[in-house]
């Protein structure tokens, strides 16, 4: 087997300029709104680390359904599993915009990890961030009503609280596919924006824009954000 590529030490290593630059088993690639990153059943070879723009991952079951089982967005990695011996893709991964991602290959990624301590806690921190996500989705599912669940994951997908503030989500998100991802119909996803539209929560015209009061509506539990019996 070949070495892995050499990452040099350094006190002031910077991940994500690490990220940032091509070399050491690390390229740089565009991807144009809707291109493929990996398709599922590919051999799983490298980690990815999206520096801008949003990827959605679905899954293509033997009977040709498809089903989307996250989206990523700014600084998130994806297709990690592959350091932990997957050898193929379980799923397919899309650009949901225009993306710059970056591809690392598992010799230089497992290197990065032995050898910057700084680049171990981003990769960590990430990781945990991650776990933490899917216990919410899991107690959202459980739990909360699909009007509350689609409340969520439209502040999710704005990305609320990033620097910058909510970014417009585009309009390749459907409402078939919204409906897939809180585990509803299209029809109730359909009569929960538009009456999320009418009391000012978003705007939805082709890409929908969500508003501040979206995000006081849930944490305050408003009886508007409950779904009707």
């Amino acid at each position: 087997m070949p070495n892995p590529p050499h990452v040099p030490r350094s006190k002031d290593f910077d991940p994500l300029a690490f990220l940032s630059r091509a070399g050491d088993g690390k390229t740089l690639q565009r991807y144009r709104k809707d291109q493929k990153i990996f398709t599922q059943g590919e051999d799983a070879d490298a980690v990815f680390f999206i520096r801008s723009g949003k990827v959605k991952v679905a899954v293509l079951s033997e009977h040709g359904k498809e089903a989307v089982i996250g989206f990523l967005t700014n600084h998130q990695f994806f297709g990690e599993g592959c350091l932990q011996g997957s050898k193929f893709r379980g799923g397919t991964s899309y650009a949901m915009e225009d993306c710059l991602i970056t591809a690392i290959t598992k010799p230089a990624m497992r290197a990065a990890l032995i050898k910057e301590p700084k680049f171990s806690t981003f990769f960590l921190t990430y990781l945990l961030s991650r776990n933490t996500r899917i216990e919410d989705d899991l107690i959202d599912q459980l739990f909360n009503s699909s009007e509350r669940r689609l409340a969520r994951l439209l502040l999710l997908l704005a990305d609320f609280g990033a620097e910058g503030g909510p970014k417009p989500i585009p309009i390749t998100l459907s409402q078939e596919t919204l409906a897939e991802m809180i585990g509803t119909t299209r029809s109730r996803v359909n009569f929960f924006m538009n009456k999320f539209r009418k009391k000012g929560f978003i705007n939805y015209n082709g890409k929908i824009e969500v508003h501040r009061s979206l995000l006081d509506a849930v944490l305050r539990d408003k009886p508007q954000i409950r779904e009707d019996e």
